[in-house]
């Protein structure tokens, strides 16, 4: 059954492009998975959204009842400014005035949100200027904080996976894929523990407006990077600290997206993790030049001359011949 199996044209083209084959079903899995999410995030939303439109529809028409005098016209022009000058990240409401937006912390704090490409997107440039200056900070300082990101990560992985690895692995005798996988496992238990349970912890306390969850939630959206700005800290209204909640807030997002690159960069050189994802990659070729060399080489060492032992100083040639047909004699010419 094997053997009719495996003379089956069609199986013999999927073991010659094993790679490709597990490449399309990784692709595939993919956009599933795309699929999946986007029903299920359009499931969960979709009611909540209609029901807050209802509301905000009913609220302006009792608005509108309650004031006669002003038009829909008026109220939708004055809405619309609101909302734009809120899309920039300033307020209209007196409770939020006080609070700006591009003081040196603040400013500090949008530039380590765009190096690391988090992006909030609560706060943006106004002027044209301010906009012009941004692509041109971006564009050196995305590469130059993904160097900066790779030396720091590099030479903290040093210290803390190469290393302990091979101390345990030397000092205990411990197999080193198992060492490396319990040691990948307590970095990400060090990892949410530290960055994710009790800056949550420390969120919740000092924002008024947020649970624990949406705390939990914030961490995880910003040290992931994606950023998607429905929760960005430091914004409420007469915050006490502001500026050096705003700096902590800034030296946390930093540090925190470092160890997680570490534990990334930990858990991708499990031996494990490497023979999975070699399943998915193109097969390295030898370039012509090689073969060339390989075969001369090849051809070299088949008619390289022996040197004999001991005191017989005749030389001595092994012909490919003798090689191919061990019953012969060796020729010596």
């Amino acid at each position: 059954m094997l053997q009719s199996l495996s003379g089956n044209p069609c199986v013999r083209l999927i073991q010659r492009h094993k790679s490709t084959w597990y490449f399309v079903c990784l692709v595939v899995g993919y956009i599933l998975y795309l699929i999946f999410g986007a029903v299920v995030f359009s499931s969960v939303e979709l009611p909540y959204e209609d029901d807050v439109r209802q509301n905000l529809r009913a609220l302006k028409t009792q608005f509108l009842q309650n004031h006669e005098c002003l038009s829909e016209e008026s109220l939708e022009g004055f809405l619309k400014k609101a909302l734009d000058a809120s899309n920039y990240g300033v307020s209209i409401l007196n409770d939020t005035s006080a609070n700006w937006n591009w003081d040196f912390t603040s400013a500090l704090f949008f530039a380590s949100t765009v190096l690391s490409t988090t992006g909030y997107g609560h706060t943006a440039p106004l002027s044209e200027a301010g906009k012009a200056f941004c692509i041109i900070y971006s564009v050196i300082g995305i590469p130059f904080t993904l160097l900066f990101l790779t030396a720091v990560v590099q030479r903290i992985m040093v210290y803390s996976t190469r290393r302990p690895i091979t101390y345990i692995h030397t000092r205990w005798g411990l197999p080193k894929p198992l060492v490396a996988i319990i040691h990948a496992c307590f970095l990400a238990i060090l990892a949410i523990s530290c960055f994710f349970l009790i800056p949550a912890a420390i969120f919740s306390t000092l924002e008024d407006n947020w649970n624990f969850l949406e705390s939990f939630y914030f961490c995880f959206i910003s040290l992931s990077t994606v950023g998607l700005g429905d929760y960005v800290p430091g914004e409420a209204a007469n915050q006490r600290f502001r500026q050096f909640y705003k700096l902590g807030i800034t030296v946390y997002l930093i540090l925190g997206l470092i160890f997680m690159l570490v534990v990334l960069e930990t858990f991708c050189e499990l031996q494990q993790l490497k023979q999975l994802r070699k399943m998915f990659y193109l097969k390295k070729e030898k370039t012509q030049d090689r073969v060339a060399i390989l075969e001369h080489d090849q051809l070299s060492f088949t008619s390289a001359p022996i040197k004999p032992h001991g005191n017989d100083k005749a030389r001595m040639f092994v012909s490919v011949s003798s090689l191919s047909n061990r019953s012969d004699d060796l020729l010596i010419q």
